[in-house]
């Protein structure tokens, strides 16, 4: 028999200055710093200037290795270009998951469509957690169109459901992940009712990306909130009053060392150490945007 999730913590988003950027954060906070695997989740809304070139806006060529940043494009459309050679625009209801591994240079700017229009770019950036034994893989970028984006349907038909990784039900997401994860992307137009089951031994997190939400047997959950579950049960039920859009991220925990310092996730500081040697000598590859 299934057993609803119990609300661990509920964390509000707080904005922070990323290099002259307000962002809003969620995670990690001081009280938590990771929901292992997931190590942080951005939300951010990008105004550009009308008359500026595209490719000198937004944020500007930067290193990861050993993780996977996520991008939920929720408005907008976000051009992705690395040092692998991938150049992508991905539009709202898209995703671009990237693999940093072993080392990569990417930007994140507006397409140049979206600044003559005026027009500005939400997005959720979630930095998942790679598995010590695949940190050094070789980068690797995913984007899967919105129109080939597996989805399904809640029973009352008002929720429905993006299935951007893992398995639900007989579907099984198009993005091969790192490690064992469940993420999914819902959008309702106005009341509705969806019933989620949960892998057991996942964490398990809610991110309300716009309107508000009723979690049964806890209550409203108002926009841009992290919900953090307890790890028993094995599924939730979401209500929606009005227009909402949420985000369900599942991670079976690593349970290894970490240890961060800016955009490198690794194991020891000596690897850090290493990261930034590598990242100096130009062995994660050089970005020349055109």
């Amino acid at each position: 028999m299934s057993t609803n999730k119990k609300v661990r913590t509920l964390i509000p988003v707080f904005t922070i200055d990323m290099g002259g950027i307000p962002i809003k954060q969620a995670l990690p906070t001081t009280k938590v710093n990771q929901v292992d695997p997931f190590l942080l989740l951005h939300h951010g809304k990008l105004k550009y200037r009308k008359h500026g070139k595209a490719i000198h806006q937004g944020i500007g060529p930067h290193p990861h290795r050993g993780f996977s940043p996520v991008t939920f494009i929720v408005n907008g459309e976000i051009h992705h270009r690395d040092s692998r050679g991938n150049n992508q625009i991905a539009k709202k209801g898209e995703v671009q998951w990237m693999h940093a591994g072993s080392g990569i240079i990417h930007s994140e700017r507006p397409s140049q469509k979206l600044v003559d229009q005026n027009e500005y770019n939400e997005f959720v950036q979630l930095w998942i957690n790679s598995p010590a034994a695949k940190k050094m893989q070789p980068p690797k970028y995913q984007y899967i169109p919105e129109d080939e984006i597996p989805k399904f349907h809640s029973g009352d038909n008002q929720v429905c459901t993006k299935l951007i990784t893992g398995t639900y039900g007989d579907l099984k997401g198009k993005i091969i992940a790192e490690s064992e994860l469940l993420i999914l992307w819902s959008t309702a137009h106005g009341p509705g009712k969806g019933t989620f089951d949960l892998p057991k031994g996942f964490n398990a997190m809610l991110y309300t990306i716009n309107g508000e939400i009723k979690l049964k047997n806890y209550g409203k959950v108002e926009k841009e909130c992290l919900v953090v579950f307890e790890n028993e049960g094995d599924q939730i039920t979401v209500e929606t009053m009005d227009a909402t859009e949420f985000l369900i991220l599942c991670g079976a925990p690593l349970n290894e060392k970490m240890v961060q310092q800016g955009p490198f996730v690794m194991n020891s500081e000596t690897e850090i150490l290493e990261a930034m040697r590598d990242y100096q000598m130009g062995k994660m590859g050089i970005l020349i945007e055109e």
